[in-house]
């Protein structure tokens, strides 16, 4: 059976088919895949996708799945994603075990393999600049040219490269190109970068390398070195594929891995372009990669978002061939059915207006019973102090309601969560003309929130104690763009939402809250799911996601 990690039947997945019927036929006796992430950013939601594909299908196969960083630019790979990506890979529930790689770790079998072309005839040195090369190589109505380096002998091509590798030259004074097609109609084919010179520390090599392989070139041959049986990725690759394929058929590989493409996931109001993620953090538009308004992962932990969430969402949205738009409603739908089964209830106060109950006693209080989890029964009761004064929120009184409004308002009844019954009987407003201070009554007959004459109210408030209650900051989270497909009137900057966060001071929660842990979810009655701020010294806490449910409405009509 497979793991609750792995991605179920939920949705469509054209890649299990294909792997089953690779085992059916006895192609593969195990199935290998890996996640090959390059270090120079963080992992956002749509990597999500292709750990619990990746991951998710090595266990329903009993295969095994590879975490392999692809570490071939220094100059934008840090230690410090490796990190990150290890532990978001950790938390979204998934484990490479032993099987820990980097592309770093075959770069002298890489440069033997390109020494090989060399003297197969198959690549040469150009000392052509970026530009020129860029230039030769045409467009896609348009064949390349040859380059004037291209018919330079094998001995000269492998005499230059060594003395690339030794460090005789500057940086991007010569590349290593292979010899395929420059008429191709793929552009990828018409002889592409496989080595260019860099004079930087690499984080694991350190200094020892001055040149080093494409992204292209070392991808696939690290995968043929790993028996990857089924490497997976993501459409835009598509058109490398034949690139892939010509290095596997004209190296001595000791594997030849098929690649699979699948369409990546594209969010409403959504950017996850790893450029413009980079962007936002360097200009300061967020507080940094793990800001809970960023579609990371570390962004989506601090807001709260539990693994398995996320897991369900991909497990929803599925694996096909053709590139769509999701919904991010249906990203929230799964949040919500997560945390409504898990998340503790508690009362929390965002906007407090104060409400002195004139009936009773000025010295009394009491400890009423709440529920823990109406959903969990294991989960318990607590007890929540009730006295004179108490909070509720600003929202909930209105002096001249409409027809509709069924909340606090002069002469009205209504409930309190656990507690009792209560009227409104006098408003305070302060020299402006300001409500401060509602003034009512209680009737103690209703302890629990139930009237034994059977009368009804058409509403019940959230609240908290006057005097038991803490202060505390709530951080309210919308979208960071404004439109659902950012930057598509040019400028993705000119989309970001000004309202996107919305910071409350002056908070008042319940007591226990402040045991809270961080990122552990709650719900605030009535308000949403919140959790506690890693990122804090004081007590703050992040909306999560609001309590309502557009996406399963939308369900309901279909």
């Amino acid at each position: 059976m497979a793991s609750e990690n792995s991605v179920t039947e939920t949705g469509n997945n054209f890649v299990r088919d294909i792997i089953r019927a690779d085992l059916e036929a006895k192609r593969h006796s195990e199935i290998v895949t890996r996640f090959p992430p390059e270090p120079n950013g963080y992992l956002h939601i749509g990597h999500a996708k292709s750990i619990c594909l990746n991951f998710g299908l090595a266990q329903e196969f009993q295969g095994r799945c590879h975490l392999r960083f692809d570490d071939t630019n220094p100059t934008k790979e840090e230690q410090e994603y490796i990190d990150a990506i290890e532990r978001d890979v950790r938390w979204l529930g998934f484990d490479w075990g032993s099987h820990l790689y980097y592309a770093s770790d075959y770069f002298e079998q890489i440069y033997a393999w390109a020494e090989y072309l060399i003297q197969a005839g198959k690549a040469y040195v150009d000392d052509s600049s970026i530009e020129e090369i860029r230039e030769m190589r045409g467009s896609l109505t348009e064949p390349g040219r040859n380059s004037p380096f291209r018919d330079r002998s094998a001995d000269e091509s492998l005499d230059l490269f060594r003395r690339m590798r030794a460090g005789e030259f500057p940086n991007a004074s010569r590349v290593l190109r292979a010899k395929i097609d420059m008429s191709a109609g793929n552009i990828n084919l018409r002889d592409p970068v496989l080595y260019r010179i860099l004079h930087a520390e690499h984080p694991r090599t350190g200094t020892r390398w001055c040149i080093y392989p494409t992204y292209d070139f070392a991808h696939g041959q690290s995968d043929a070195i790993e028996g990857i049986t089924h490497s997976i990725c993501t459409l835009e690759f598509e058109d490398h594929r034949p690139l892939y394929d010509w290095f596997i058929e004209n190296l001595p590989v000791p594997a030849r891995p098929r690649q699979y493409e699948f369409a990546r996931l594209n969010l409403d109001y959504t950017v996850l372009s790893k450029r413009v993620l980079t962007e936002l953090v360097r200009q300061g538009h967020v507080s940094g990669w793990n800001d809970p308004r960023m579609p990371t992962l570390a962004g989506l932990r601090r807001r709260g978002v539990p693994a398995a969430a996320l897991r369900d969402f991909v497990r929803r949205v599925g694996v096909a061939r053709a590139n769509s738009q999701v919904d991010v409603s249906m990203f929230d739908f799964s949040i919500r059915e997560v945390l409504n089964k898990t998340a503790l209830r508690r009362m929390a106060v965002l906007r407090p207006l104060k409400v002195v109950i004139e009936n009773y006693p000025a010295d009394g209080s009491e400890d009423l019973e709440a529920i823990n989890n109406p959903d969990d029964p294991a989960a318990g009761t607590r007890r929540i102090r009730f006295g004179r004064e108490i909070y509720v929120e600003r929202d909930d009184f209105m002096e001249n309601p409409p027809k509709q409004f069924f909340r606090l308002s002069p002469g009205r009844e209504v409930r309190l969560r656990y507690a009792y019954f209560i009227t409104c009987r006098e408003v305070i407003k302060d020299a402006q003309g300001e409500v401060v201070e509602l003034r009512c009554s209680y009737d103690p007959e209703t302890r629990g929130g139930n009237a034994p004459d059977g009368r009804k109210v058409k509403a019940t408030l959230h609240w908290v104690a006057a005097a038991e209650s803490i202060p505390a900051e709530i951080r309210l989270y919308d979208h960071l763009f404004c439109r659902p497909d950012p930057g598509a009137a040019g400028d993705v900057f000119a989309d970001l939402n000004p309202a996107s966060l919305e910071v409350l001071s002056g908070c008042r929660l319940e007591p226990i809250l402040a045991e809270a842990k961080a990122e552990e979810p709650v719900q605030f009655e009535r308000l949403g799911y919140f959790c506690r701020d890693t990122g804090s010294e004081s007590l703050v806490f992040n909306r999560t996601v609001g309590l309502r449910d557009s996406y399963a409405k939308t369900q309901q009509t279909v």
